[in-house]
């Protein structure tokens, strides 16, 4: 199966791609205002889609070598946009979210999906360069944490903990995978939980959506009927309003769903039904099959990016298509559990089905670099030459 990892995450890439144009085309149309073109964000996803398939072909082409050079380089240049976000004039907020940067004469992005890639690639450069050192504790766990700890304390600061979240994960692989020892680990990483948990607890409104969720899992049998109705009522205006309309959008799909473009939650009731939450109007609308289909689609990721990482014949590479594979599919694994209430809100979209420039064309970008890394790790086979004219000698007794 290892010969074959490139075709097989290329396929899960490609039907994921395919069923978030689909459900763009479904589900987008009522986002907009009226006499506003319907398509006008599945018009927008194609364009982007277009230059991430562009980034991605040149993204396999380019060599480790200079990977390793400019990694210190893409790492400044990347802190630089994430701080812009907060500048006055070229940083953009919205919904009280610091994420965005846009220059003049350019669409807005998200600096913090540029991150993802350049961090797995400046720890991969980092350990490769000290491989000796990796269970060392400066150059195996302080020197890399602070390395990557500025970058995701900016993109925590900007409010986008979802993010931040996801990037720590994978870069807690990435350490592990290089050798660091599990008890510098592990204490950082409860200590890293504590202080999140202080944080919410102390920031009314993600504090608020994490009480809002908790009333989700509220069960009618344990309420009085005019308990239950105040709570719904609650559900549908309050904070926990997107997940609890996305548990009856399932509800409503049930195993075969109502047939696409059917779907009645993406008419106002659920909230950006585009972006973060899409994936219950896959449940909806295409039923129980395309739902698993999708979360099949992100395991044969995950498989296929650690098989890669597998066939590696040097850290480096190893690395990266180790951190590349879980910036992809951890995201993927909150949104799926964000969507279907078994954990907060925390606004990540689903990556390559939910609308997004800068999140498709930087997960094409991680997808070129892994499938650049098994075209290198694999040999080449020498065809055999044919004989020509070949001739037999026998001696005669």
């Amino acid at each position: 199966m290892t010969r074959y990892c490139s075709i097989l995450l290329c396929t899960a890439v490609a039907l994921l791609v395919a069923l978030g144009l689909v459900m763009l085309a479904s589900t987008s149309a009522w986002v907009l205002e009226e006499g506003q073109d319907p398509y006008y964000f599945l018009k927008r996803q194609v364009g982007m889609l277009v230059l991430g398939l562009i980034a991605a072909f040149f993204a396999s082409r380019a060599s480790e070598g200079l990977l390793r050079k400019l990694w210190p380089w893409a790492l400044v240049f990347c802190c630089v946009l994430l701080a812009l976000c907060f500048a006055p004039v070229l940083g953009v907020e919205t919904f009280g979210a610091k994420r965005w940067v846009k220059f003049p004469g350019l669409p807005q992005f998200q600096p913090s999906e540029l991150a993802r890639v350049v961090i797995v690639i400046a720890l991969a450069g980092w350990f490769a360069r000290w491989h000796s050192e990796n269970r060392s504790f400066w150059r195996g766990f302080v020197l890399p944490g602070m390395l990557v700890g500025l970058p995701i304390g900016l993109i925590a600061i900007e409010t986008d903990m979802g993010s931040a979240i996801s990037i720590s994960c994978a870069c807690a692989a990435v350490f592990f995978c290089a050798g660091s020892r599990l008890r510098f680990l592990l204490p950082v990483g409860l200590a890293a939980v504590v202080m999140a948990g202080v944080y919410l607890r102390s920031n009314e409104t993600r504090w608020s959506r994490i009480e809002a969720w908790r009333d989700l899992g509220k069960q009618q049998h344990e309420m009085s009927e005019k308990e239950w109705k105040a709570l719904v009522e609650k559900r549908d205006k309050g904070k926990g309003k997107q997940q609890w309309r996305a548990l009856v959008a399932f509800g409503n799909g049930g195993p075969t769903g109502v047939g696409l473009g059917n779907g009645a939650e993406k008419f106002g009731n659920l909230t950006f039904s585009h972006i973060d939450f899409i994936f219950p109007e896959i449940g909806e609308e295409l039923g129980l099959p395309f739902t698993l289909g999708t979360v099949f689609c992100f395991v044969l990721i995950g498989v296929c990016g650690f098989g890669i990482a597998l066939q590696a014949k040097n850290p480096f590479p190893r690395l990266m298509a180790v951190g590349l594979t879980c910036m992809i599919v951890i995201p993927a694994m909150q949104n799926i559990a964000v969507t279907t209430a078994a954990m907060p809100n925390d606004g990540l979209p689903l990556p390559f089905v939910s609308f997004g420039g800068s999140s498709i064309v930087f997960a094409l970008i991680a997808v070129g670099m892994l499938v650049g890394i098994h075209r290198r790790c694999c040999p080449e086979e020498v065809p055999e030459i044919a004989l020509c004219k070949n001739r037999r000698y026998a001696i005669r007794l």
